[in-house]
């Protein structure tokens, strides 16, 4: 029978506990979510700083849709301001919005080596552990895709000094997604910069959470030498959603050329674009969510090594577990349900084979009782 193999594959994802269900959420803040009508702490949110509880108040409406894509009439006053205001902060010479990070990634990677000539004397140099849109883009560009051990600055020099490419792409992420550890920026602009190659730099999960303003990973090094290509996404701490491509005007101009994606999509629609402006305005001043997070964090890593249990290394909002079995990650995190806790089990293939986890995300909205309660049931759950 035609399509057999759906069935097959289904089978097998359910046999190794690898089968991916949906949740109908009824109601969901960065504190609680409500699925089946039973309301939960919510420790899976990337609402980092609780702004998704807060309405954003405009004096004036905007359309909901942009009508077409940006090249026809899609492009409104309201996304200019969104990018003008982002390029303002960093310096940049011109941005592009998109309607999700994914699109952004893969898409931009795509784009910037969409001539097969100047591919063949091009190298991306992707960290093992980055997004899947990055990894995505680069294995659907036509320029070589080399990878490194994980924030292993020594291999990732091996790779460079011994790639003939004219053109190299380094690109990495500001906030690992699944790990929660932090990019080495100090050593990667300096070896792109020793190797004549250009620095990509995802930072959904560093975005708002983290930097003096909440401008995130790069935020330190604004007045001096920033990646050459910045991912700002809007579906974590700015608790909205697309992204923003921030670079030179000569890339971005690149881009409006050649990035399909950005070309055959409705653009943003200026709504969303006007809110999420303001929802940024109000992240440059949001210090006191910042230091709440923060002391979150540090509450979680010493209640949790008090009670040895076993958290991988990360001072940021994503603190993981990783128990290695699909099976028993499962098991935990309903144990966990029944506790009244939401948490969600990351098994492959988001995660290498035997690395599946807890992955706990903490963020300004929850108390110290709820972060003491996390606690004291994980004791039971991940025995």
């Amino acid at each position: 029978m035609p399509f057999d193999f759906i069935n097959t594959h289904l089978q097998a994802r359910q046999q190794d506990a690898l089968l991916r269900k949906r949740h109908v959420v009824q109601h969901a803040t960065a504190r609680t979510i409500t699925v089946n009508n039973k309301t939960y702490l919510n420790f899976a949110s990337n609402d980092y700083l609780g702004f998704g509880d807060e309405a954003v108040n405009l004096n004036d409406s905007h359309a909901l849709g942009s009508h077409s894509s940006a090249l026809v009439t899609g492009y409104q006053a309201q996304q200019k301001a969104l990018e003008q205001y982002l390029c303002d902060q960093f310096g940049y010479g011109a941005g592009m919005l998109f309607n999700s990070g994914f699109s952004a990634n893969s898409s931009v990677i795509k784009a910037l080596f969409q001539d097969k000539a100047a591919a063949q004397n091009s190298a991306i140099f992707q960290d093992k552990l980055n997004h899947a849109s990055l990894i995505d883009g680069a294995m659907h560009s036509n320029a070589a895709l080399v990878r490194f051990n994980h924030n292993d600055m020594n291999h990732l020099r091996s790779r460079l000094e011994k790639s003939k490419a004219q053109n190299k792409l380094i690109i990495s992420e500001g906030v690992f997604s699944m790990d929660g550890d932090t990019a080495p920026l100090k050593e990667l602009l300096a070896l792109a910069k020793q190797h004549n190659a250009w620095l990509m730099i995802d930072d959904a999960h560093g975005f708002g959470a983290l930097g003096k303003t909440g401008l995130g990973s790069c935020e330190a090094f604004i007045t001096q030498t920033l990646p050459d290509i910045l991912v700002i996404t809007f579906g974590k701490a700015v608790a909205s959603s697309g992204a923003c491509v921030l670079g030179s005007k000569q890339f971005i101009d690149y881009m409006l050329q050649f990035n399909r994606d950005y070309t055959y999509s409705t653009a943003m629609s200026p709504l969303m674009a006007s809110h999420t402006l303001a929802r940024i305005k109000n992240i440059k001043t949001a210090d006191d969510k910042r230091d709440k997070l923060n002391a979150n964090i540090a509450l979680f890593k010493q209640l949790a090594k008090s009670h040895n249990i076993a958290v991988m290394e990360s001072n940021t909002a994503i603190q993981p577990i990783v128990l290695g079995c699909a099976e028993q990650t499962l098991q935990a995190a309903d144990k966990l349900k029944q506790q009244g806790i939401w948490l969600t089990a990351i098994r492959p293939p988001t995660v290498a084979h035997n690395t599946s986890r807890l992955r706990i995300t903490l963020t300004a909205a929850h108390t110290e009782q709820d972060i003491t309660h996390l606690v004291k049931h994980l004791v039971g759950a991940v025995a």
